[in-house]
């Protein structure tokens, strides 16, 4: 979450809970131009980076799970601990898109 929506200039117009034709691209919430948009302060370096981090181990997970729809992966051939910390990312993401609905039937946030 959340995924935007870009004008023909490039800038973000909206963010959707979840993706649509019109929106497909997914940053994070933390992400510069997510927080720009919203008004927030741009966030310190420091910070910069761990939004890069979390970025990145959401685009690991995005790999993960093509390879196991693939079949060239399966979820036991990863390590016991790797199962449990991304099935436990899955559980609570899944858990927290409820959570931030917080208008049912609207997916503009």
């Amino acid at each position: 979450m959340p995924f935007v929506q870009r004008n023909s200039q490039g800038e973000i117009v909206a963010l959707l809970a979840t993706s649509q034709p019109q929106a497909g691209e997914w940053l994070d919430a933390q992400a510069a131009e997510v927080r720009a948009f919203l008004g927030d302060p741009p966030a310190a370096p420091a910070a910069a980076f761990g939004s890069l981090d979390s970025d990145f181990i959401r685009v690991l997970e995005d790999v993960i799970d093509a390879l196991i729809d693939k079949n060239l992966l399966r979820l036991t051939d990863l390590p016991l601990e790797a199962q449990r910390k991304l099935l436990a990312r899955k559980d609570l993401r899944q858990h927290l898109r409820g959570r931030l609905d917080l208008v049912p039937g609207d997916d503009v946030i």
